[in-house]
């Protein structure tokens, strides 16, 4: 394929289609309100993506409870209280032409109780004196992902993308260095895969049936295993539970270094799965158009835009006007990116990231 094929349409199982390849990943910015608001800087950063050529806008990770909060400043989708700010961010993605997604997010073990959020761990050994949370508990907070997907509806938004990495809590109950539970959740890849899937199958069923599923997954760190995480994928292609698969890598060109896979892309043990109608994107340095065609290549059916994005907010706009676009190379300035719209609060966030933010620069 070639540039130009990242610029054909694509439909999904649910809803309406991608005008495009390029879908904007989730980003967190730490710019909303204390409260989860949006704040007007959240609504500035959604503007500036809505013209910026992408088929689809995630938001930043949306807390589902008030308890799964990760980082300070985190966008909010458990109250009815965020709906006002939601809405509007919908509605701008609408208008410009891409389709829309939350992210719902709950951090799981990792919640931060400086910032509100009470540590939900799967396992009572995971963190030293926190019990693990109950069956009854767990079953609360997967309805509260339901309950969440259809806040999203309600606000406009097409569709969700349900947040299963970097050992946040879906992903955190894949493990089985995580998770050592004895109840339904836990034991068997099937049980501890239980609870992404009541999640995914009690969206389906709660929301309309143009409503998108899209389901975030990661591979490297918090004990998961590959085999295992290929096999639950499997299941949810053949079952056509979600609409796309999201697979978040580091690098999308990272190959496996030992067990069955080995020697093969982390991108191909998955690209080579029967998938049926359900279509699946990777991100991982994707820095130029031409890097972005070859992972269509390589079985993708669109790319996800991070750093990229953040870098240069209209990036298939610039691959669209120059096939052989490049991102400015990384570290910048604080300067580069308050021109190119970043808030405060982001690039505060942004000097986070290492290697992002030029050491110093004001």
């Amino acid at each position: 394929m070639s540039v130009p094929d990242l610029f054909k349409p694509l439909t999904l199982l649910h809803g309406p289609e991608m005008r495009n390849r390029f879908m904007m990943a989730p980003l967190t910015s730490q710019q909303s309100e204390h409260n989860g608001t949006a704040s007007e800087f959240d609504q500035l950063w959604i503007q500036q993506l809505a013209q910026s050529g992408y088929a689809l806008i995630q938001t930043s990770a949306a807390t589902v409870e008030a308890g799964g909060i990760a980082f300070e400043r985190q966008l909010g989708i458990h109250s009815d209280d965020h709906l006002p700010g939601l809405t509007r961010m919908a509605t701008s993605i609408r208008e410009g032409g891409a389709l829309s997604a939350v992210q719902l997010h709950h951090a799981g073990h990792r919640a931060t109780p400086q910032w509100g959020g009470i540590q939900s761990p799967a396992s009572g050994k995971t963190i030293s004196g926190v019990k693990a949370i109950t069956t009854e508990e767990v079953e609360r907070i997967r309805d509260s992902f339901i309950a969440a997907a259809k806040r999203a509806e309600s606000a406009g938004f097409d569709g969700v993308s349900v947040h299963g990495a970097f050992g946040w809590i879906l992903s955190e109950f894949l493990s089985p260095n995580l998770n050592d539970r004895t109840d339904k959740y836990g034991g068997s890849v099937e049980n501890r895969a239980r609870f992404t899937l009541e999640v995914i199958e009690g969206i389906r069923r709660a929301c309309g049936p143009d409503f998108q599923i899209g389901w975030r997954l990661s591979i490297e760190r918090y004990g998961l295993r590959l085999e295992e995480l290929r096999e639950i994928t499997a299941e949810i292609f053949d079952r056509e539970l979600i609409d796309y698969l999201d697979l978040a890598l580091w690098d999308s060109a990272q190959v496996v270094r030992e067990g069955t896979f080995k020697g093969k892309t982390l991108l191909s043990v998955f690209t080579e799965l029967p998938r049926k109608g359900v279509r699946l994107g990777a991100a991982g340095k994707i820095y130029s158009g031409k890097r972005a065609a070859e992972l269509l290549d390589e079985g993708c059916d669109f790319v996800l835009i991070a750093r990229a994005g953040i870098l240069q907010r209209d990036f298939p706009l610039q691959v669209k006007a120059n096939p052989m676009y490049e991102s400015p190379k990384m570290p910048v300035t604080a300067e580069y990116l308050r021109q190119g719209g970043l808030s405060e609060r982001f690039i505060e966030t942004m000097r986070g990231w290492q290697t992002f933010v030029r050491p110093g620069s004001l």
